[in-house]
């Protein structure tokens, strides 16, 4: 008997490398220390990474995986949005569920984040006024909370596989004639 493998659960092993070494890097950036590599090409270059060079290149590798080894040479527009949003929502939920307990782990690392965010605006606008710049932090603040961060980081990277799914759906669908 012939047993289907959902496209979705053939793009789980992919999601959860992603989600992996988008862990990584935090930790290496973290430990090499974060106000030392904001504002500088390292800190473009992650961001690039994770949210262009990687989601594209792991879900062109699920969808080419999905097609080759699992369904015989086709795969669908459908089986490609499948497999793609799956890698990236997985990403994104082993990414978030990291960052939540990380902050539990390291309740200062808030408190550093905040400190950076504040040197930065008042470096970019030097008239700012108080009022204005606990406004700021306020709001930074309140998306740093675990609550907002989690459900933001998985509709965040949905959104992200979803676009880059369309587009390496359209180069790598072959549909079963």
């Amino acid at each position: 008997m012939d047993v289907k493998v959902s496209p979705a659960k053939s793009g789980t092993p992919y999601g959860l490398l992603f989600g992996v070494i988008m862990i990584l890097e935090f930790v290496i950036m973290y430990i090499i220390g974060m106000k030392s590599l904001v504002n500088t090409s390292v800190g473009t270059i992650v961001n690039i990474a994770n949210y262009l060079i990687l989601p594209l290149l792991f879900i062109y590798l699920g969808c080419t995986n999905y097609k080759k080894n699992i369904n015989n040479g086709f795969i669908s527009f459908s089986e490609s949005l499948k497999t793609g949003v799956s890698i990236t929502v997985i990403a994104g939920l082993t990414y978030a569920f990291f960052s939540v307990i990380f902050n539990f782990i390291f309740p200062d690392f808030i408190n550093e984040m905040l400190d950076i965010t504040k040197e930065q605006m008042i470096t970019q606008n030097p008239n700012i006024t108080s009022k204005e710049l606990e406004m700021g932090l306020g709001m930074v603040k309140k998306f740093m909370n675990p609550f907002i961060v989690f459900p933001v980081t998985l509709v965040m990277y949905a959104l992200i596989g979803l676009i880059y799914s369309l587009i390496i759906g359209g180069i790598v669908k072959n549909e079963k004639p």
